[in-house]
């Protein structure tokens, strides 16, 4: 029944003049066959057979139209007509003349027998053309359009000429709304230099791209090498930065094979495809094995690093996820994606702040969460420098009250997000961070939870990272803000820190601080100047970098250990265990209580009170 009615929606008038080419074909091909088996001469074709050739035509036509029929000729959209349609032709023109064959020996009717072969070759091109003119015309329309119509034309390099590429090229080749005109593919296999793909001439390899991109005038470059790992990635990217063409890329392998690749979904090439090396991988067993079947909270699930925790733990299947924020339009977005993503996930979104003593035991008591990941804090160093307080009361005594509230309510295991800057802290948020690690290690010794700590350095991409910054700088063109030309930070993308979060929480015994293997470290300045020549312009020329000195409390570089932590590995290389330092416990415990009830006060002077519990802490002076 549905057949019948996809049938009906194709427009009658289209039906019915395809149907009259059909049977003009017929007829011509059928008197062509007997016309070209008599050396075209009318005079030689005997009586016997111009009879039959009337006689049988009628069938001939009936015949025909049945088997165009099956084989759905008349259901086609013509205009985006391939090699799928090209193989029904074939398959119907041959049954048709399969058919005719059986028909003329049946009847008696018998034409020459090379009379059958012409038929078919004939019905099969003319019922070709009648079926690709309509593509080959928006094809010509197209290219008469892209030289001489007046809307200007973006030249194109794609860099690739594998199935990416042919499906870029086809929707650009058909669709009249794309103002994009490719000149030229590059691509690094030999054997396809001087060739061409749908028309456009492979011109060399990567060595071949700064010139090809003078001689053609391009003004954008498409990556369309989805499989290419990382390093060959950022080797080509890297030239391509220079040439000062916008960039753009396929996303990755499985939108090719899963048909999701067209001009729409090219993404901007971003700055992490210039990290150069292959993203991390995770043991994915092994924090199933932990995550799976577990009522799990996530507190600041709403922020960057939260929120892509709640992403992979709703991936491995927790009896319960529990998004905490105290920020709800962050918490709403989050819970929206996770809804639409993960119908079937039990989900509860709860807006509290950590600080609250009552609301925190409320929360254990009602949920009592089996693990739980701590990302609320106060994290934006500079800001954190002009509200030292306020770190303190978020980071150091937020971080305590739910540490207190996982101790009592029994709490398999509490993973706290650390950082880097704990370590021989400048800044007050990263020795707030150091105080929360003291307080892991200190409750893990007297309490049934496994307390850990996972530290870090910087996220691409994060909120307050220094990428949204840069892009927001060139968007408006320019200048771009580096604090030193030396500065140099650890990066890893958000997705990668996350799932090495996953995994050390999966190692866990109680009381580690977890070190991420962050790579090698960047230069703040190559990724200013990467991020302005992905963006098409030139440094110094279209967009200015200027460099505004360190800002309080930050320091040129950061360190993941001091030095008597020491370092342990674990399975996974990517991570590290920090050896605990002993501290004298009951003088911890009673320095944090004196600064519960001496921040109450918002003193001047913090910092000092701070310095006496993290001795390794240096506050710059101004």
């Amino acid at each position: 029944m549905k057949k019948n009615t996809d049938f009906l929606k194709i427009p009658m008038n289209r039906i019915i003049a395809l149907v009259l080419m059909d049977i003009m074909a017929v007829v011509v091909a059928s008197f062509a066959s007997i016309y070209l088996r008599f050396e075209f001469s009318f005079k030689e074709i005997p009586a016997h057979y111009l009879e039959r050739y009337e006689n049988i035509l009628p069938f001939t036509i009936a015949i025909t139209l049945f088997f165009f029929v099956v084989w759905k000729l008349y259901r086609s959209v013509w205009r985006y007509a391939s090699a799928t349609e090209m193989i029904n032709i074939a398959f119907a023109t041959s049954c048709a003349a399969a058919a005719q064959v059986i028909l003329c020996y049946v009847t008696g009717w018998k034409m020459p027998r090379s009379y059958y072969v012409l038929y078919w070759f004939f019905l099969f091109a003319l019922t070709c053309c009648i079926r690709f003119s309509y593509r080959i015309m928006r094809i010509m329309n197209s290219k008469r359009n892209s030289m001489f119509g007046t809307a200007p034309r973006v030249n194109v390099m794609v860099i690739g000429a594998g199935a990416a590429a042919d499906v870029i090229l086809k929707e650009i080749e058909m669709s009249q709304y794309i103002n994009l005109r490719v000149r030229c593919i590059i691509d690094d296999q030999p054997g396809c230099h001087g060739k061409l793909l749908r028309g456009i001439p492979i011109v060399g390899g990567r060595d071949r791209i700064v010139d090809a991109v003078q001689e053609y005038g391009i003004d954008e470059i498409i990556f369309a090498i989805p499989s290419a790992n990382r390093q060959v990635r950022k080797e080509i990217l890297d030239i391509c930065k220079e040439t000062g063409c916008k960039l753009r890329a396929i996303p990755g392998t499985y939108q090719l094979l899963n048909g999701d690749v067209s001009v729409s979904k090219l993404q901007e090439v971003e700055i992490e495809d210039l990290l150069g090396r292959e993203p991390i991988k995770i043991n994915i067993d092994e924090v199933m094995g932990y995550v799976g079947g577990k009522v799990v909270m996530v507190t600041g699930g709403g922020g960057s690093i939260g929120s892509e925790l709640c992403r992979q733990i709703a991936e491995h299947q927790p009896r319960q996820l529990i998004i905490l924020d105290i920020y709800e339009n962050n918490a709403y977005d989050i819970q929206q994606e996770l809804v639409r993503k993960y119908p079937e996930l039990n989900l509860e979104v709860l807006i509290a702040s950590v600080r609250n003593t009552n609301r925190m035991e409320q929360i254990f008591s009602t949920y009592r969460p089996e693990i739980v990941y701590h990302a609320a804090a106060h994290k934006h160093v500079p800001l954190m420098e002009d509200s030292p307080n306020e770190a303190v009361k978020n980071n150091i005594l937020g971080t305590w009250k739910v540490v207190q509230a996982a101790d009592k309510w029994k709490v398999k295991r509490f993973v706290m997000i650390s950082t880097d800057k704990a370590v021989n802290p400048t800044n007050i948020m990263g020795a707030t961070k150091r105080v929360c690690e003291m307080i892991i290690q200190t409750y893990n010794k007297h309490s049934r939870t496994e307390f850990v700590a996972v530290r870090f350095g910087n996220v691409l991409g994060s909120n307050g990272s220094v990428i949204p910054l840069f892009k927001h700088q060139i968007a408006a063109g320019g200048p771009v803000t580096v604090t030193d030309p030396n500065i140099i930070r650890y990066f890893m993308t958000i997705q990668e820190a996350v799932s090495l979060v996953l995994q050390a929480g999966a190692y866990a015994k109680g009381g580690e601080i977890f070190v991420l293997d962050m790579g090698e470290p960047v230069k703040i300045l190559d990724l200013a100047q990467n991020l302005i020549k992905l963006s098409g312009y030139k440094v110094g020329e279209d967009i200015e970098i200027r460099f505004t000195g360190l800002r309080p409390g930050e320091k040129l570089y950061e360190e993941m250990l001091m030095a008597e932590e020491g370092m342990k590995d674990t399975a996974n290389k990517m991570i590290h265990i920090g050896q605990p330092i002993e501290i004298d416990e009951e003088r911890f415990m009673r320095q944090l209580e004196e600064l519960k009830d001496y921040v109450a006060l918002e003193p001047d002077d913090i910092r000092e009170h701070i310095r006496r519990i993290v001795p390794t802490y240096l506050p710059k002076q101004d």
